[in-house]
Formats: structure tokens, sequence, C-alpha cells
């Protein structure tokens, strides 16, 4: 250290020259201080210039765990004491940092003390600064750094890093196999003997207790390591070892510290396993699988739950060629657990003869004696049960044309029963009713005739399902899907059958435009072919626009009216299916908007009218009459009225009101077009009970000559009650107008019982429209054949497309 302008003298105590040289009588010496020592400046009694020099100052060393405090550790002075008076300090950890007070300075003499004993363990050294200063406190010198080391003392004994220690070694076990590593710390100096520890083995204990009595184990008295010394360790003689540790601090002659090592012998795979007994009997019943059947026994005497001691079970291929059985271990008891795999047949095989091998999982250890792995049989008797019938193929898949007639047969669906027993087949869901099966054979044939709109196609695909059942009740079922190919079932029909295209427009804007539907698919219904049956539809055309539209034009000039025009169309099927239908074609005048006008505006509008003044008259003339007419019928009506006699009835007396007497006799105008003849209306007379009577029976009213019924519940000739006559003008009045009026009647002498069955007048024979008396049959309109309507002509269309729709 470079020292300018004052000089230190260093004072060494006795304790520091007794730890230097080592000896009592140095120590002595060393109390009287030499001159030397103390002032190092002087040689022999010779003065030394003063002058700048460095000053190296050696490490003061102090034993730790000293009794002797306060102790003196060395004395400093400044050569400014020569010129005036100095003050010292001392500045540092353990001084005014901490640890706090473990040194001090005397601030006249410059003494340095340790105040207390010192630790090694927790202070190795201490760094100080040490200061001259002027009573007024201005340094007098540059500080000085005096360090303090700690001299390390035999004061820690070793301590074992764990309670215990816990190593294993396998059995048979050569001398020299490494156990484990024992260890332990000293917190004396590392460097010095006081930490230089040495382990030993105190004693030995074998698990369970004098199993084993020879040394067995040693140890490395340096890195603590234990290793076997003999042979012998047995699993099955020895299970472990408890071992008494020492370790000592000064290479062996200091401080001791205790410890404990267990280890245990560990187990080797040198056993194997051994089925008890060799022979099984076990019995499965036939169609169930994946349940166990049975359980096999091993012994091992190696460590039970570990992999030497666990079993693994095969069966050999050849007695189970076709794997039908597994065996797995039970991880508890190292059972082997035998299952079934595969459904077994009692009428196929009634006995199994399986061959078992049994291994550990893990390898047989070389030390284990050489033998052949344990083999067992295991004869497994299938149990007999009533099996139930089954499909071999599920679902069962049918190609059959939509037009197939019921009666067809389809396919056959037989099942198998294993049993060999009867077999009832039936069908057990079918939406439609479309199939039918035969009870004995399975054969499946069509009971109704097909139609690919229903709801229950899909795809084409109609589902059904037969079940058949056995005779011992047992059953299955399977699917049979029908897949309909579509064929040419229907003719398409034309839309629209009536339209009106306008007079005098060039050819190239007006037309019909005509389309088809066909109820077929593809490929057999679009596109259609539109044609002309040309010997009835001279003046018209059709031309095709696209596979589904046409437009039916006329090809000369024409007169406003309604046409009627044949037109066939013709579907894409195989074969084709066409039809001819009409069309009706108004051709009419059309205004600007190319809407047709009515009759009377294409009148006005015409250049053959007649002038407007002339149409006001007419019209005019037109209400005269309607008003006159309508006042000759009120006036009739109100003098019949006047002539009703008092006391008189409806149906008798001279009232010209009388509803029988206002039946009247018509000619036989016929019965429309086709009837040549009458019709015979016998609303109330049964054809089949007896024949009509002749015409001259029946008088103007219905009732045959002298045959009128008379009433037996009143007496004879009595005026007849009055009849209300007014309808009521409120709506709510109309019922009791209506009971008003059964009263009357019934208490009426002269009208006949309500249980008469009358007869009406003779119409005429001959009619082709049969008796009225079919309206009280149970046949329905689904029933009747209304084509013939469109044979009629144009004016029964609509009144054919309502009974066509319907």
């Amino acid at each position: 250290m470079r020292m300018e302008g004052w000089m230190w003298m260093v004072y060494v105590l006795a304790a520091l020259f007794h730890q230097v040289w080592s000896s009592a009588e140095h120590h002595h010496r060393d109390a009287e201080l030499h001159p030397w020592a103390l002032f190092p400046w002087r040689n022999q009694g010779r003065s030394l210039a003063r002058m700048k020099r460095d000053w190296i100052i050696p490490s003061i060393r102090v034993l730790e765990n000293s009794k002797q405090v306060p102790e003196d550790l060395v004395v400093i002075k400044s050569d400014k004491t020569f010129s005036g008076e100095v003050i010292y300090k001392l500045e540092g950890p353990g001084v005014d940092q901490e640890p706090k007070n473990l040194f001090e300075i005397d601030d006249k003499k410059g003494v340095i003390r340790s105040k207390q004993p010192l630790d090694r363990e927790k202070h190795r050294s201490f760094t100080l600064k040490a200061f001259a200063l002027s009573p007024s406190g201005e340094r007098l010198e540059n500080p000085t750094t005096i360090e303090i080391v700690v001299l390390d003392q035999n004061d820690n004994k070793p301590v074992f890093t764990q309670r215990q220690f816990v190593g294993s070694v396998p059995e048979f076990a050569v001398p020299g196999t490494s156990v484990m590593s024992v260890s332990a710390t000293d917190a004396d100096d590392p460097m010095t003997d006081n930490a230089a520890l040495s382990y030993s083995i105190i004693s030995q204990e074998s698990i369970p207790a004098n199993a084993v009595t020879k040394t067995m184990f040693g140890i490395n008295n340096e890195t603590g390591a234990i290793y076997t010394r003999d042979v012998g360790l047995d699993r099955e003689v020895v299970k472990g070892f408890r071992l008494k540790l020492q370790v000592a601090d000064m290479g062996g002659m200091g401080l001791t510290a205790e410890g404990e090592a267990i280890i245990n012998v560990s187990d080797i795979n040198n056993h194997a396993p051994q089925f008890s007994p060799k022979t099984y009997h076990m019995k499965a019943e036939e169609n169930k699988f994946y349940t166990e059947i049975g359980r096999v026994n091993v012994t091992d005497r190696d460590d039970r739950g570990t992999r030497n001691w666990e079993a693994r079970y095969s069966f050999l291929p050849s007695s189970d060629p076709k794997r039908s059985f597994a065996i797995a271990t039970d991880p508890s008891t190292n059972q082997g657990v035998i299952s079934v795999l595969k459904p077994l047949d009692y009428e196929t095989q009634r006995e199994h003869v399986l061959l078992l091998t049994v291994e550990n999982v893990n390898p047989l250890s070389g030390r284990a004696p050489k033998l052949q792995p344990s083999t067992a049989t295991v004869v497994v008797t299938v149990m007999n049960k009533n099996e139930g019938p089954y499909f071999r193929e599920d679902p069962i898949v049918i190609k059959a044309p939509e037009s197939l007639l019921p009666g067809a047969t389809l396919t056959s669906v037989p099942a198998f029963d294993p049993d060999n027993s009867v077999l009832s087949y039936e069908i057990f869901r079918d939406p439609e009713g479309w199939l039918d099966v035969d009870k004995l054979t399975g054969d499946i044939s069509v009971k109704r005739a097909f139609n690919m709109r229903s709801p229950h196609v899909e795809n084409n695909v109609y589902s059904a399902v037969v079940r058949v059942t056995d005779a011992g009740g047992l059953s299955s079922t399977v699917t049979v899907k029908v897949v309909l190919e579509e064929t040419n079932d229907f003719p398409p029909r034309l839309f629209p059958l009536s339209n009106s295209i306008c007079r005098g427009v060039s050819s190239t804007r007006h037309g019909l435009f005509l389309t088809a539907v066909d109820e077929d698919r593809h490929p057999h219904a679009a596109p259609f072919i539109f044609e002309l049956v040309f010997d009835q539809s001279v003046n018209w055309t059709v031309i095709q626009v696209n596979e589904t539209h046409a437009v039916l034009q006329p090809i000369v000039e024409l007169e406003a009216g309604e046409y009627a025009v044949t037109v066939a169309v013709r579907d894409s099927g195989s074969p084709p299916k066409s039809a001819h239908s009409q069309v009706n074609v108004t051709v009419c005048l059309c205004d600007s908007y190319g809407d047709c006008k009515s009759e009377a505006g294409a009148f006005l509008g015409s250049s053959v009218g007649i002038s407007f003044i002339a149409v006001i008259i007419i019209i005019a003339c037109a209400s005269v009459l309607l008003l006159l007419l309508l006042l000759a019928v009120t006036l009739t009506a109100c003098g019949r009225r006047h002539h009703i006699k008092k006391g008189t009835g409806l149906l008798v007396g001279e009232s010209e009101d009388d509803v029988r007497d206002n039946i009247l006799n018509y000619d036989e105008q016929g019965g429309g077009e086709e009837d040549e003849n009458a019709f015979n209306v016998d609303l109330l007379w049964n054809p089949h009970d007896a024949p009509s009577p002749p015409r001259s029976f029946y008088t103007g009213t219905g009732v045959p000559r002298g045959k009128q019924p008379l009433r037996r519940d009143a007496p004879h000739n009595l005026p007849s009650p009055i009849y209300p006559r007014r309808p009521p003008a409120n709506p709510t009045d109309i019922e009791d107008y209506i009971n008003d009026g059964l009263v009357v009647a019934d208490t009426d002498p002269n009208v006949p019982p309500y249980d008469t069955a009358l007869i009406y007048d003779y119409e005429g024979d001959g009619s082709v429209a049969g008796s009225l008396s079919s309206i009280a049959s149970g046949s329905s309109d689904e029933d009747q054949d209304y084509d013939y309507l469109n044979d009629w002509g144009p004016r029964f269309q609509k009144l054919a497309n309502l009974y066509d729709s319907h």
C-alpha cells in the first residue's frame, strides 16, 4: 500500500506471534515487543531518512472462538504524531457496519481490539479502513486498509445429508456390485483437516433378523460408496439389510456422527410360473360370446406384484384355429381368465380342447433353472340352445318395374334355422300393402300395383320388412328394398285446353302457348312432341318451341269466334305414349294492350255497327218493357192472394195456390242430347219389386186414380186448417214459421200420412239414364268413370275437368 506523508507502526500481539512461531518462548518474547517489530523503520540503531515509500501490511490472523476478549490485535501509528496530536478512527464491517461491535480502536493510541469471540462459519474475514485525523477532524494521512482473517477451529461435527439412506441390490449379485452412496457435510474449513471426512459401517442387521450373519457390504471411507463384499443374496431368504453408518472429521480422528442405510434385495425372474392343476373342464353356451367361462391358476415364487411374477397366457394355435377363445390375466390374482370370442355352434362342434402355455412378462433370468414352459389342457363343452332363424343377407335388394302386375313373384327370402325347425314367414311392415309373402317358402310377390308417387318411395326405393318365426317362437326380420324402375305408364296431358288469341295480328306475335304434363318421370316424360291432326285442323299449325312447349297458331286469317283444334302430344318413353286433346281457341278483337274486347265493345268498335243514338233508343225500350213485365207479375200475385178462402188449407179447396193442383203435366222433352225417348223418373218406385203401372193409372198429381191415401188418425172430409202464408220479415222468425207449418200439416186431415209412398207421374220409358234408384246405392264418385264427358263437346269440358280433378 502506498503511504504518503506519514508512517505506520504495527505492534503484533503475543497471540498472533503464537500462531506464527508456535512456541511459548516466542510468545513470551513477543510480549516485550521487539524494537524491530515495533519500529520497522529502524535498523540496528541507525535512523532511516524519511521518504515516501509503499507499505504492505500483512493480514491479521485471529483465532475463532477466542476466550480472551477484549483482545488487542494490532497498533497503528502515524508519523504526524511528531508534529501534533493525532486522533485514530476505524470504519468497516464489524465496526460501524453489520455485524457491528466486533472491533474497536483506541483513538489516542491506535490499538485495534476484538470486543467478542469471532465465528469463522459466519464471517471468514473483515476488511477495515483506518484514519489519522487532526483534533479538528481534518485527515492527516490517506486511510489505510487492514484485513483481519478468522482462523478455523474444529468446532463443528459432520452431519449426514439424509436421516436414512435407501437402496437396493438384485439378488445373487456378485461381490463388488455397487449398491448406493451416502454423503455427509462439515461446516468447518474444507481446506483443513477439520472437514476431512471418513465413512465406516458400524453394524449390519438382516431382514428378517439373523437370515444372514456374515458381512455382506463394505463402504469406501472417502466417497461413502457402499458395495457388496460376499455372495448369498437370495430374495427368497433375505428381503433386505439395515446398516449403521458413521462419519468422522480429522480423517476419522475427530468429531463423529451416525446414520442409517436400508438396502433391499430386489427380485430377479429366476422362477418360471407353473400351472396348478394341469387340466380344466369348462362349459360354454352356444351363440353367446364375450363372456367368461372359467379361470386357470399358476404359481410363481418371484416377488408378487412385479413383472417377474405377472403371468402371460396364450393358446397353442393348433388347438384354436378359428380363434374362438381369448384369455387375459387378472392383475390381482394372476389367474388366466378364459372367455368366448366368437359364437360357438353346438350343431357344428360340441367340444373344444384347448392347450395353454404361460410365461412371465419379464424374460426369465439366466440364473433360473432350465425348464420347459408349463402347459395346461382346457376342455370346453358347448351347451345346446334353441337358436332363432336368421337371414344371410340383410337388406335384400330387389329390382322391379313399376308396372309389374299383381301376383308376379319378386324374389325368395329363405331364412336359415340352425335347429332345422319349421319356419313361418309374414309381412311385418308394408306401409302401402304392395307385397305378399308365402308363409312356407318365403317367396315375395306383388299384392297391389306399385306407384312411384307414393310418399313411402324414396329415391325410387320402397322398403318393407319380412319376419320369420321358428317353432319355438324365436323370430328375426329382414329389410326388403324394392328398387322401382320407371316405366311409361301415363300419356302426357296437354295444357291449357282453352284460351284466346287476337285477330288481325301478324302470325309472329299471336298464338297460344301449349305445354304438357306427364305423371311419369325421366326418361319417360319430356321432351314432348306436339302435332296437329291435319284432317280436322287444316287452318292451324303447331310450332315446337323447346322440349316442353309449343305454339298453336292459325295459318290463315280467321273470323272472330270459337274454334276447336285437336292437338296430339307424345312423350319420349319407351315405348312412347301419346294423347289427343281438343283445344278451344277463341279468336277475338283485341285492344291496344292485347286483351280481348267485350262483345258490346267489339260491336261498337266495328265499322258495321249502328249509331250511338240508336243504341240509346234500344236500351230505353227494353227498360220500359221490363217495368211493364214487373207490374204485371205484381198484379197477378195480388189477385191470387184475394181468392184464398177463409178457413181452407193449402192442399185442398179452391185456392189457386194449392200445391197439388199446380203440378203440371208437361210433354216428354227427353233427358239431354243422348236421350232419344224420355227419362224414367220413378223417384220412389222400386222397379225391381214390380213393373211400372200404365200412364192412365196416374192422376195429374202423381197419385193413382181412386187410390188417394187417407189418414186414419183423423175424421174424413174435415176442412183443412189455415197454413201460415206470409214468410217472416225477420230472419230470426224463420224457425217459428217452419214449426207452425209443421204443426198445421200434422193436424190437416186431408194430407196423406207422412209415411205414404208418393208415386209421381209416368214420364216415358227407354231412357238411357236408367232408374234413379241408384242414388241410394253404396257406390261413390271414385267408382264412376266420367271420361265420356270429354266427348260431349266443349260445353261439357268444365264439368269433365271438375269430375276428373275430383
